[in-house]
């Protein structure tokens, strides 16, 4: 049997009424998830990549094609209507960042890579995303976008969509124009992207806009008809904003010096167009505004969406996902609003997500996880009422050895409402369990219910574990992400023992036997939580972590070229400059009261490597319990096997020896 084909569970599941027919899973409590501990998996299925990186379905909804990563490298493979395989071509070890198709006959790659560029860059390492080309038609171009000429560098710096024009397939890209002159070498200008419109069957590039002017940033919206319909230029020092449409006609404007504004989408009927951009209260709000011109009004006023739902034929919005417990979905179109509620009906407690999808919505790719589900693909047939798994994400993980994992409210110490999730380790009983706190990066960003491997493994060692959503954290209110401005170290930290408090109260875990362990701005969290709290955690685990605030501080000032924008962001998330070294862990490495490991990357590009080795400096000078783990040709995302799985064996080695769970 081929090696894809083992990684997929052949689960036919058909529409019943409004439904599917899906085996239940066992939820939190229930007596098949109490009644053994099973044997964990070995910790590499958890530090190993997933078995699918990303799957599309083709516009016709006949094909559908993934990356795959088995024995060690990538694939490519590309299956029919009846789960058969058309082609299967290896990809080699590159990272690979998701897929979609151009046409039915095109499939797009991107993948990313860590590179130098030399002295004259304000960054020493850049991580550059490349789109390739992957032609079913052998008469097609093959390769990487902008790889057939000199003026444009091999880069793609933002996707604008896929339009079909004239009969072509053209695909807008931004890119980073070169001088050349004669037959010498091509220089770099500037790094503002240009647009372009690149035609996939040739890989023949034309220009489609410029670029945006020295200390702006330019974005773009691109109709059905290969048309750059709105243009949004921000000037980055002051703050100043303006959308214009093709005819270079004023749509709306304004001034906002720390954020700005954003393109969304076009209306629903094309003829407008929706932006986004943060009031003065710190609200999110978004705006229509008709192409033609006229008077913006607030579109889907106090809706918290979390997905929006375009066609790709043309970027018109076709509907929404509201953010929440109870979430619903909203399609314009009845006949489409009917099809998507039955697909997500037919999922019930399954955290169903809607991956890729026809434009009629008849094909669509489901990606489900959490409770007793590691992770699970289907395809689905919406006027054939089947849906079908095609892929999993660890098929080494059986489905009675994922913890259950369930939300976890509780009130912070000056009454904020927050949330977080609890992870329990399978077979054992929610009492008295040593404890995992596991925050999650950004800090602007949050943590859901659904399997989350990293969670999953301690809890397979037979720990609980907590990702706090702490004040700061999105996908909630405005105000309680607001609530986290100038908070670092202080009330987004007390936040998290304040959850710790809280689990405690009602009897899941044992106060006294907690780490706590995260990565990039939870790996921050971790250093605060045993230098500048103090009495909580047994051990404390940074994985490309923050440890000098006024370091982080000037070296994201510096690569953004100076932007005044950039600054006033900082600073309304940090606060006072002044106060920078009361919230740096590495400033109170004195103050550490439990061992401390710190993970890196040296090819981070997002938290620099000298992040960690300074904090092991002052660690090492305070004469404080710490190790090093050095990750080579590793970036910020863990994105190589061997290195993530390195990082998990070392973290899990080290809270075990500090915190055992038996």
């Amino acid at each position: 049997m081929p090696a894809y084909s083992r990684q997929i569970r052949c689960t036919v599941a058909r529409f019943v009424g409004a439904g599917l027919l899906i085996a239940a899973v066992p939820t939190l409590g229930s007596a098949s998830a109490l009644a053994a501990a099973p044997e964990p998996p070995a910790l590499d299925a958890y530090g190993d990549l997933p078995a699918v990186v990303d799957i599309a379905i083709s516009p016709d909804g006949t094909r559908t094609a993934s990356i795959r990563y088995s024995g060690g490298q990538f694939w490519l493979v590309v299956l029919d209507s009846q789960i058969q395989p058309i082609e299967r071509v290896p990809m080699g070890t590159n990272k690979f960042r998701g897929l979609t198709w151009a046409d039915d006959e095109t499939i797009l790659i991107t993948n990313s890579a860590t590179v130098s560029l030399g002295m004259n860059f304000t960054a020493s390492k850049y991580e550059m995303t490349g789109t390739i080309i992957v032609p079913l038609n052998p008469d097609n171009a093959t390769g990487l976008v902008f790889g057939n000429t000199r003026r444009v560098a091999d880069t793609t710096r933002g996707a604008h969509g896929i339009r079909r024009v004239d009969g072509r397939t053209i695909g807008y890209y931004g890119g980073i124009e070169l001088g050349v002159r004669g037959m010498g070498d091509p220089q770099f200008l500037h790094g503002r992207p240009t647009l372009y419109a690149v035609d996939l069957a040739r890989n023949r590039v034309d220009l489609a806009a410029r670029a945006a002017s020295e200390d702006h940033r330019r974005d773009w919206l691109v109709d059905g008809q290969g048309v750059v319909a709105a243009t949004l230029d921000i000037n980055t020092r002051t703050g100043a904003w303006d959308i214009v449409n093709a005819q270079g006609d004023e749509l709306a404007r304004g001034n906002d010096p720390t954020h700005g504004a954003g393109l969304i989408a076009f209306g629903k009927d094309g003829r407008t167009i929706v932006y986004g951009l943060r009031d003065q209260e710190g609200r999110d709000r978004w705006f229509e505004v008709p192409l033609a011109g006229g008077e913006p009004v607030e579109y889907l006023p106090n809706i918290a969406i979390e997905r929006l739902y375009t066609d790709p034929r043309n970027g018109q919005i076709m509907g929404y996902r509201e953010a929440g417990e109870s979430a619903k979905t909203v399609m314009f179109d009845p006949q489409l609003d009917t099809k998507l509620a039955l697909i997500f009906k037919a999922f019930p407690g399954r955290n169903p997500r809607l991956q890729d999808w026809t434009a009629n919505l008849d094909q669509v790719l489901v990606h489900t996880e959490g409770n007793a589900d590691s992770g699970t693909w289907y395809w689905v047939d919406v006027p054939g009422r089947r849906a079908e798994a095609i892929g999993n994400d660890r098929p080494a993980i059986d489905t009675a050895q994922v913890g259950p994992v369930s939300a976890f409210a509780y009130t912070a110490g000056d009454g904020l409402k927050l949330d977080g999730v609890l992870s329990l380790p399978p077979g054992r009983e929610a009492r008295d369990l040593p404890l995992v706190v596991l925050p999650h990066g950004g800090p602007h960003a949050s943590d859901e219910v659904g399997f989350d491997w990293w969670a999953q493994a301690f809890a397979s060692r037979g720990y609980a574990v907590f990702q706090p959503n702490f004040r700061g954290s999105t996908g909630r209110t405005a105000e309680l992400r607001n609530a986290g401005h100038g908070q670092w170290g202080r009330a987004m930290q007390t936040d998290i023992s304040d959850g710790v408090q809280a689990l405690a109260e009602k009897g899941i875990i044992d106060p006294t036997r907690a780490c706590i362990v995260g990565a990039s701005y939870g790996g921050y969290a971790a250093l605060a939580g045993v230098t500048l709290q103090q009495g909580l955690y047994r051990c404390a685990a940074s994985v490309a972590g923050v440890s000098d605030i006024s370091l982080m501080y000037r070296t994201d000032v510096y690569e953004s070229g100076g932007s005044r924008m950039v600054r006033n962001s900082l600073q309304e998330d940090l606060g006072d400059r002044g106060d920078f070294d009361a919230i740096s862990p590495r400033r109170h490495a004195e103050d550490a009261d439990a061992p401390i490991l710190l993970v890196h990357g040296k090819d981070d590009t997002v938290v620099p490597f000298e992040q960690s080795s300074k904090m092991a400096d002052a660690l090492k000078d305070a004469g404080k319990p710490h190790e090093v783990v050095v990750l080579d040709e590793e970036d910020h995302w863990l994105s190589r096997a061997e290195t993530r799985k390195a990082m998990l064996k070392a973290v899990v080695g080290f809270v075990a020896r500090h915190n055992p769970a038996d």
